[in-house]
């Protein structure tokens, strides 16, 4: 041991708001009717976005290979073909590779899943949380609601559904930002998440929830397309994420196009090539009832709530000290 490193990163007073704001959480689903679950953390597939990466776990002695799971979602959807009404979890999921301020391999995500409603509504369900848990703490302005489409041509004068590669590079370098060295090679939705993280997300007001919606069709991930555009929103309290959420996909077939998609793209940028979930794409082949989810990153609405600066300051013990 090192000094005083056994000690909690967070203050005993953040860790008693953070307590209470978890009560919150529950007494909100309580009120509403949604079922508290809980679902496995070590998993038997990996997770196959490009953009995410899985911690495995090895159990020599069984020769077997599991993952601590980046979000329970695959899991809650597998008990909603099974029949379960709206649900909720407050889970404890993992990201290799995630270290920053606003970012620890280990954090705290709320997920949840409402029936018969799409991502608009679910949108005001956030929002009601959101409000719930942090009005005691701070103020919380007027929310602000726009489309991806909006929020670039406002920020950089672009539509990024349809302007060219070429054009997202000269509006980030026209808008003082840069595309380092190690994008070489990167495609057109890379840009587009740069230009999100780096420059269109910083004009969203800090006294605020902002919600964008209406992701470009390449950035659906798990949700239903119209057109051009997947019925996907993120929130924000300034350029701080807090929370994705999708009208959510029920066609195993789709879904399984998307997987082979992503799988693709990852031995093309030589990352692992991970074995699909043949069990979510068999409970989605059963049945998935019409339904919006969200996951909404726990510890950054503590930080909102406390006025924190970075993750470490509002969880106990950071990768560092665990």
């Amino acid at each position: 041991m090192h000094g005083t490193d056994w000690q909690p990163t967070a203050s005993i007073e953040v860790l008693r708001l953070r307590a209470a704001m978890l009560a919150r959480v529950r007494a909100y689903f309580l009120a509403t009717g949604a079922l508290e679950v809980e679902t496995p953390v070590l998993v038997r597939a990996a997770v196959t976005d490009v953009h995410l990466e899985s911690l495995s776990v090895q159990d020599a002695d069984a020769n077997v290979t599991g993952y601590l799971h980046t979000s329970p979602e695959y899991a809650m959807k597998r008990l909603l073909s099974a029949g379960l009404p709206d649900i909720y979890q407050i889970a404890h999921v993992f990201r290799a590779g995630e270290r920053g301020r606003r970012h620890n391999p280990e954090f705290t995500m709320v997920e949840w899943y409402r029936l018969g409603i799409d991502h608009h509504a679910l949108m005001a369900d956030v929002e009601r949380l959101l409000r719930d848990l942090l009005e005691p703490c701070c103020a919380v302005g007027p929310t602000d609601n726009l489309t991806y489409v909006a929020a670039f041509e406002r920020t950089l004068g672009i539509d990024p559904l349809e302007c060219t590669m070429e054009h997202i590079r000269s509006a980030i370098a026209a808008h003082g930002g840069s595309v380092p060295d190690s994008m070489t090679g990167a495609t057109r939705d890379d840009l587009l998440d740069l230009a999100m993280g780096t420059l269109v997300a910083d004009g969203f007001a800090t006294d605020r929830i902002t919600f964008l919606h209406d992701f470009p069709a390449s950035q659906a991930a798990l949700a239903r397309i119209r057109g051009a555009v997947a019925s996907r929103f993120e929130a924000f309290w300034g350029p701080l994420e807090l929370a994705n959420g999708f009208h959510e996909l029920g066609d195993d077939r789709e879904q399984r196009r998307r997987f082979a998609a992503d799988l693709a793209e990852r031995g093309k940028r030589g990352r692992p090539v991970r074995a699909t979930d043949e069990r979510f794409l068999a409970a989605l082949a059963s049945g998935l009832p019409p339904c919006a989810g969200v996951a909404l990153g726990f510890d950054r609405v503590v930080m909102v709530a406390a006025g924190a600066r970075s993750i470490d300051d509002v969880m106990a013990f950071p990768f560092e000290r665990a």
